[in-house]
């Protein structure tokens, strides 16, 4: 029996319609031209400071971060300027760091524990190391932990001295086994637990968010170190005590890049903390 031909598909033809006009990317490629012009009219001056004078940088380097940390301390020149450390910026040459864009670091926050069982691996050295600057300490709030286990695992790990700044709550994470209520009755355990030893009322770290949230109203007895990074964010505001504005800070001797703070005030101010 003879093979039934195969009829051919009729061939298709290009289109020679023009490409539809999209008013999603006309209005997407708009916002990224005028956000762009934006950043680089705002911050002109750092920017043109750090690609003229510090071309021995990397281009790989975050180059808006370091002029926006630039551009922040230009605009607070009487405020103390901080970091605070960790494990996380390795191993720390306390000899050669000295200073941040030519302002004198006055303060260091050294993270010493987290939760109820751990220590930070470069406590010890770093608050050595940090003992030429007002310094502080640290502790990590884990909270779905026992915040009393909390609170002894930091006294038995930090001895503060006279000339030594308050000791400081990190909370940054919501709980996930408890409710909102319980975890801040085990914050204000910590908070007196730790009061209680030092005889020095702690300072509280968060994020502006959780702070706004979760902690501004009921913790109002307390002063606050509050971390905000936004690009726009340039104000320290009047109810921070320190303001942690950016965590792409360079220092000579810290191998890492490192939180930057400001304090609300001036050296002479930030002399009352450690001398009440």
């Amino acid at each position: 029996m003879a093979a039934t031909p195969r009829k051919k598909s009729p061939a298709r033809r290009k289109s020679t319609a023009a490409p539809r006009f999209s008013w999603v990317k006309v209005l997407t490629w708009g916002f990224v031209i005028l956000f762009t012009a934006g950043v680089v009219l705002h911050y002109r001056d750092a920017l043109l400071y750090y690609f003229s004078f510090k071309s021995k940088h990397s281009l790989k380097e975050d180059k808006v971060a370091e002029a926006r940390i630039f551009q922040i301390l230009q605009k607070y020149p009487d405020y103390c300027v901080g970091l605070d450390v960790s494990e996380y910026q390795g191993n720390i040459d306390w000899d050669v760091v000295d200073s941040l864009e030519g302002r004198p670091i006055r303060f260091v926050f050294v993270r010493a524990t987290c939760g109820r069982d751990r220590k930070d691996a470069q406590f010890e050295t770093n608050w050595k190391g940090a003992k030429k600057y007002l310094r502080g300490a640290y502790h990590y709030y884990r909270p779905d932990e026992n915040s009393l286990e909390q609170a002894r695992k930091f006294i038995a790990t930090v001895a503060l001295q006279p000339g030594d700044l308050p000791p400081v709550l990190d909370i940054e994470q919501l709980p996930e086994n408890q409710s909102i209520e319980r975890l801040k009755i085990g914050l204000q355990k910590w908070l007196d637990a730790v009061e209680k030893h030092y005889h020095r009322k702690p300072i509280i770290y968060s994020g502006q968010r959780y702070y706004e949230d979760f902690l501004k109203e009921e913790f109002a007895a307390y002063t606050f170190w509050v971390a905000n990074y936004n690009f726009f964010a340039e104000t320290l505001q009047p109810d921070w005590l320190f303001w942690q504005f950016s965590e792409k800070g360079r220092v000579e001797g810290i191998p890492e890049k490192v939180d930057v703070n400001l304090y609300n005030g001036t050296p002479k101010m930030l002399d009352y903390l450690v001398h009440p």
